[in-house]
């Protein structure tokens, strides 16, 4: 057989149990928020139809998306680039089967055709969290007062979650008079305010042929893009005439007051009114998370509302929410933060039990048994050839905490002894106190 070269295809990524070990740590600190709030779990396939995937993007998605056509299969299929148009799909399909309002989450991975780059993958973990069903800004604000949590059950203290709506966007391109097949190219330059400041979305708006006089309208506005429910109350007289605009600032005062209730910090939120979503299925509320220190990886939420994408399955839509923890950018940050908790292992062992040679090995293994029936996860060594000071380096090299050594004079003596591996601390007990044993070693 030709040796192959052992490589990955660009944006794919192996990860060492270590690795893994830290990422279920973020997840699960995640799904614990989601069911705290009530939330509850799906699961969709993997593959969907190429008409679903495409039924929301067209030709964008097309750009996406990954092909995965079976021989001689008859349906177009794809790989999911993202877990919102299948719960589109999922609500459509089993609309009899759930109970409304929906609360769901989903975390699993997507697959993009992304151009692979720092903090971004062609097979990423996408993690989804929705409410079907409810038209008030009470569920926006949920979903905000949710993402606030997480991030700081996971050890954030420096971020922001910026807040605008599609309606006031809207308004304010009526407003400076903006025709509304520029509408578009309008979005796309104050979207990089952050980056290229008013002057640089100023010459961006000339460049794509906006009138100057529509410019300056829109700029006036852009002055006052960020803070609290003042800046609602700045732009509601110049926008009085405007119906969308109004609609959307009202709704955006209204979630400021849910926000109250729920208890969010006021130094965590603030209406950006520069702040645009990319996708163009939302409808009202957008919002998504920056990271204040670093800032290096940008944001790591993003959401809102989209009143009408799960009318693509069904004659009525529905109204929903939700947004997407960009658990790839989070995991980086912990990793640059170091902000998981001290007492987490590289290993999912806490106990090797070592083996003094082949007439020993089956009481090793009856050890590892009985420490693994009381709840305590146990490795039993395989290869009773190995120099016990060996089996030690092992054990340490691969992160457990304590190791227990069976030979035959603690067989004949009905004894185990163990040695924490952090302190060097040693004890011998019977036999049938091993598993309380080791629990104390563990806590202590």
């Amino acid at each position: 057989m030709p040796q192959l070269d052992a490589r990955l295809p660009k944006g794919m990524r192996d990860f060492l149990p270590q690795e893994v070990i830290r990422r279920e740590y973020v997840i699960g600190v995640i799904t614990e928020v989601f069911q705290t709030f009530g939330f509850e779990p799906i699961y969709t396939p993997t593959l969907e139809l190429l008409e679903t995937l495409l039924g929301k993007g067209g030709e964008e998605a097309d750009k996406l998306i990954f092909h995965a056509q079976h021989p001689g299969g008859k349906e177009a299929l794809a790989l999911r680039y993202d877990l919102t148009v299948p719960l589109a799909r999922y609500v459509a399909m089993h609309e009899h089967d759930l109970t409304f309002p929906f609360r769901r989450y989903h975390i699993a991975p997507v697959w993009r055709g992304d151009r692979p780059q720092k903090g971004r993958y062609r097979e990423f973990y996408q993690c989804d969290v929705d409410i079907v069903g409810v038209a008030s800004m009470a569920a926006d604000a949920e979903i905000i007062s949710l993402l606030v949590t997480a991030l700081g059950r996971l050890g954030f203290a420096d971020f922001t979650v910026h807040i605008n709506n599609r309606k006031i966007l809207t308004g304010i391109g009526v407003y400076a008079g903006v025709p509304d097949v520029q509408l578009g190219d309008l979005y796309r330059s104050i979207d990089k305010l952050d980056k290229i400041g008013l002057e640089g979305v100023r010459r961006e708006l000339v460049e794509s042929g906006i009138a100057d006089d529509a410019i300056g309208r829109m700029m006036d506005l852009l002055q006052w893009r960020e803070g609290g429910l003042a800046t609602l109350s700045r732009v509601r007289e110049p926008l009085r005439g405007i119906a969308i605009a109004q609609e959307g600032i009202t709704e955006l005062e209204q979630l400021a007051d849910y926000l109250g209730a729920l208890n969010v910090p006021a130094d965590k939120v603030t209406i950006d009114l520069a702040m645009v979503r990319g996708l163009g299925y939302y409808t009202g509320p957008v919002f998504e998370t920056v990271i204040t220190k670093p800032d290096n990886l940008g944001s790591v939420t993003g959401g809102g509302r989209y009143d009408g994408l799960v009318g693509m399955f069904r004659k009525e839509s529905l109204p929903t929410t939700g947004s997407s923890l960009g658990i790839e950018r989070i995991i980086d940050l912990m990793d640059l933060l170091n902000l998981y908790p001290p007492g987490l292992s590289s290993t999912v062992v806490q106990v090797l039990v070592t083996v003094f040679g082949e007439a020993t090995q089956a009481a090793s293994l009856a050890l590892a048994n009985e420490l693994r029936a009381a709840g305590i996860r146990t490795e039993a060594y395989m290869i009773p050839n190995r120099a016990i000071g060996k089996q030690v380096q092992y054990a340490d090299r691969k992160g457990a905490r304590v190791v227990a050594f069976l030979g035959e004079d603690e067989i004949k003596a009905g004894v185990v002894k163990f040695k924490r591996l952090r302190d060097g601390l040693e004890i011998a007990v019977p036999r049938a106190e091993a598993a309380q044993a080791v629990r104390r070693l563990l806590t202590e």
